[in-house]
């Protein structure tokens, strides 16, 4: 799944993620709604850092993107390792969000 978060940044409308269990649903719900593995996130604060998440059998594979979406960092994480990452405490914050999505014709 390439993205241009620049793109992104200006003209998706962005969803307030809200509770910690929710991040495996859109992550899910991202994936069957489009047929492209992950979900990206949003950390709105000075940077807006950027995130794909990945559901997996044995948790998580969180990508760090750049500017153009490509991964520039890449961790598997357990569920019990991932209430720890940066994108929880994020959501804690209320400074995570994540890109509508909707059916692609």
């Amino acid at each position: 799944m390439q993205t241009n978060l620049h793109t992104l940044r200006k003209s998706a409308p962005l969803l307030a993620v809200t509770a910690p269990e929710d991040i495996e649903f859109l992550v899910k719900e991202s994936e069957v709604l489009t047929g492209q593995p992950g979900r990206i996130f949003v950390i709105a604060g000075a940077e807006r850092l950027s995130y794909r998440v990945r559901w997996q059998l044995m948790g998580f594979k969180v990508e760090r993107l750049d500017a153009q979406g490509s991964p520039m960092d890449t961790r598997h994480l357990l569920p019990w390792e991932f209430v720890d990452h940066s994108l929880v405490e994020a959501l804690g914050a209320g400074q995570l969000f994540t890109p509508s999505v909707g059916r692609s014709r």
